[in-house]
Parts: C-alpha cells; sequence; structure tokens
C-alpha cells in the first residue's frame, strides 16, 4: 500500500485522495476506508467535492491545516466539510453556514460525531447575523447569481487580516446565458480589486462550469 502526505493530514493512497478519519470506524457518504497499520484513512470522492477535485487538478497550496479556523458557506449536508474535519482536527474548527432546513440534521449529526463542527442555520447574505470569532479562511461554494457580493462581505466581515478564501464559483449560477470563461473572467476582475488571485483551477470534469480560486485578503 503507498501512502503519501501531499498537504498536511491530505494523502494520496494508491493514487486514490484520502484523509485520515478524525472518528475510526465511521463513515459519512458511504466512502472507502481503507486501514494501514493502526490508522484509518477515507477515500476522498473527487466527484463529490469541489476542494477533492481541485487538489486532483493540481493545487499548489491548502491554507486549511491542522487547527484552523474555517468558515464554510453552503454547507449542504456535510460531505466536504467531514473531511476538512479530519484535515483541521480536535484543534481546529469549521463553523458551517447552510440556509436548506433539510440540510441540518445530517449536518448537526456530523457535528456531534466529530465535535469540531459548529452548524448555522442561516442566509449567507447576512453574515452580520452570526457572531463568530475571525477565521483562518473561507471557503465558499454557493448557488446563487450573487455569489461573488456574498464572499466578499463574508470576507470583510468575518476573515483575519492575510487570511485566505477558496471560492467555487459556478458559472451558470450566474449567467446561464455566457460561456463560463466569460463568467470567470468578469468574476475574477471582481476579486482582484479588493483581494490577490494565488490560483484558478477548472474543475471539469469532475464538476463542470466550475471554477476554484484560491485567494488572500
Amino acid at each position: 500500500m503507498k501512502l503519501k502526505e501531499i498537504f498536511k493530514n491530505v494523502y494520496r493512497i494508491n493514487g486514490k485522495l484520502a484523509t485520515k478519519n478524525l472518528v475510526p470506524g465511521k463513515k459519512v457518504y458511504d466512502e472507502k476506508i481503507i486501514r494501514i497499520g493502526r490508522e484509518e484513512y477515507r477515500i476522498w470522492d473527487l466527484f463529490r467535492s469541489k476542494l477533492a477535485g481541485a487538489i486532483a487538478k493540481g493545487l499548489k497550496q491548502l491554507p486549511i491545516t491542522p487547527g484552523s479556523i474555517v468558515l464554510y458557506l453552503g454547507a449542504s449536508t456535510g460531505t466536504t466539510i467531514s473531511h476538512v474535519s479530519d484535515i483541521v482536527g480536535l484543534d481546529g474548527l469549521i463553523i458551517a453556514v447552510e440556509v436548506a432546513p433539510s440540510c441540518m440534521p445530517p449536518l448537526i449529526h456530523l457535528a456531534e460525531d466529530r465535535g469540531n463542527i459548529a452548524p448555522i442555520i442561516e442566509d449567507a447574505n447576512h453574515p452580520e447575523r452570526y457572531d463568530i470569532p475571525k477565521v483562518d479562511v473561507v471557503y465558499q461554494d454557493i448557488s446563487q447569481r450573487n455569489q461573488v457580493n456574498i464572499l466578499l462581505k463574508n470576507i470583510k466581515r468575518h476573515l483575519k487580516p492575510h487570511g485566505y478564501y477558496m471560492f467555487c464559483v459556478k458559472s451558470q449560477s450566474i449567467d446561464v446565458t455566457r460561456k463560463p470563461r466569460d463568467v470567470y473572467k468578469e468574476v475574477l476582475k471582481q476579486l482582484s480589486k479588493d483581494t490577490r488571485i494565488i490560483q484558478t483551477l477548472e474543475l471539469d470534469p469532475y464538476d463542470k462550469h466550475h471554477m476554484f480560486i484560491l485567494g488572500q485578503v
């Protein structure tokens, strides 16, 4: 079994992406479990997580590290969050914001199992409604037309100075009539006014019409 750490707490096992399981013996979304010695690793599905897809496409830097405080906008039921939970460990915290009530039961269950996730049911359009500590990373995966403005408002209110953001741009949610690359160009222009773009990655084939942006304030 070939194991290689590519980022802190992120591994390749025989060419497949994985994180070390924070809660051994428990799966989150029927992912494959691999045991190596006394350790247990969860295979990270590239087609069910945009962060996994970005890593597979060549992400050069992962600012989410052990002990990080992460504001995660668009938490859904917690598939990607579960792997972020593995990465940050019990010294870290994920503040998981989700507006859909239907997503809350599995997200709350995940938080109870793992101990480093704080679910908040709220609209990310209103960052003033959640009183939280300043965070190291803002991660956003939201299907709304004004997704750039949502990101910028949350960065301004909740991100530490020189902190990072990771942004999953959904071009079809912004303007389904335009070519994705034209949408990406406009998004990057907006973000460049107030932030530094570090890297961009188109996520095809894992997520069609999506761009992943890593930036810093």
